[in-house]
């Protein structure tokens, strides 16, 4: 009897044990803890060229992701235009190209892929003493074409209208002809190379209108924007489709080769939810909610 009892109670105990070793290998607690504690760096470098407009986007993603990463990767930004930059990615002197304009079928059927990040308003904008304050899509598409010369025909004061725009490989341009209907039409006093010379311009001229990037424009003193068939340009009405004129902001890459470890964590990042709150700091609306 003595020894029954012995070899019960001795399993009794190896059981315990059993039991407790399992329990300590799947606590969720122990193996969660050494997972979240172990943060994970990148090094090396991300050259990305294009677009203008995407300045301050590109701007504030690139500080916030070199300080992620301890200052061990450095982003560089080639301020270039959409067109420039989409053919850095072909030529294979940027990992990342930067569009402000969706991609058209010809650059995807040649095996270069775009990813939205953002949407961004194109501000029709005037000097800042202008009587102007609204205008239809259609008013403005025959002020860029020449149908109408003077401010004083669309409730202006008297005055010879003079139309800024982008140079011919501008996103800006390309979006805001796009939806304007004004494709190879418009008739320019000046072509300028920059969204930050368009502002300059059309704040020392007074009869002057022009197009901007929204982020480019809120807070710049000597110019306004146009509401446009009485909508403002602003990220609400850009995001509900309310504003006509706008645009994406688009990250470009080639479909058929794989990014660096280093990019590919700057695009993982660019279009993460994680970066919402920067893009939207920079002006433009971000898409991944």
């Amino acid at each position: 009897m003595k020894k029954a009892m012995s070899i019960l109670a001795a399993s009794a105990v190896l059981a315990l044990t059993l039991a407790g070793c399992g329990n300590e290998s799947t606590d969720p607690a122990t193996t969660d803890g050494s997972d979240t504690d172990s943060a994970s760096t990148v090094s090396g470098t991300v050259a990305t060229n294009g677009s203008t407009s995407m300045e301050k986007v590109i701007g504030n993603l690139k500080e916030q992701f070199e300080n992620d990463n301890d200052g061990n990767v450095t982003v560089s930004y080639d301020a270039t235009g959409s067109g420039a930059g989409i053919e850095a990615v072909v030529n294979g002197t940027a990992d990342i190209g930067l569009s402000s304009r969706a991609l058209k079928e010809e650059e995807t059927s040649s095996g270069l892929k775009g990813t939205t990040i953002a949407l961004d308003g194109i501000a029709v904008i005037v000097n800042a003493d202008s009587q102007v304050a609204d205008l239809t899509v259609d008013q403005i598409a025959k002020i860029f074409t020449g149908e109408i010369t003077n401010w004083s025909e669309v409730g202006g004061a008297d005055g010879e209208i003079a139309c800024i725009g982008r140079e011919a490989n501008s996103g800006t341009r390309d979006g805001f002809e796009s939806i304007t209907g004004t494709e190879d039409t418009c008739k320019l006093s000046q072509e300028l190379t920059s969204t930050g010379a368009v502002i300059e311009a059309v704040k020392n001229s007074p009869n002057a209108i022009g197009y901007a990037s929204l982020s480019a424009v809120e807070g710049k003193e000597g110019i306004k924007a146009l509401t446009v068939n009485g909508v403002a340009c602003s990220e609400e009405t850009v995001l509900d489709g309310s504003y006509e004129i706008q645009r994406p902001f688009v990250l470009v890459t080639k479909s058929d080769a794989s990014l660096s470890t280093a990019a590919q964590a700057f695009f993982d990042y660019a279009t993460s939810k994680d970066a919402s709150e920067l893009i939207r700091n920079a002006g433009a609306v971000p898409v991944a909610e």
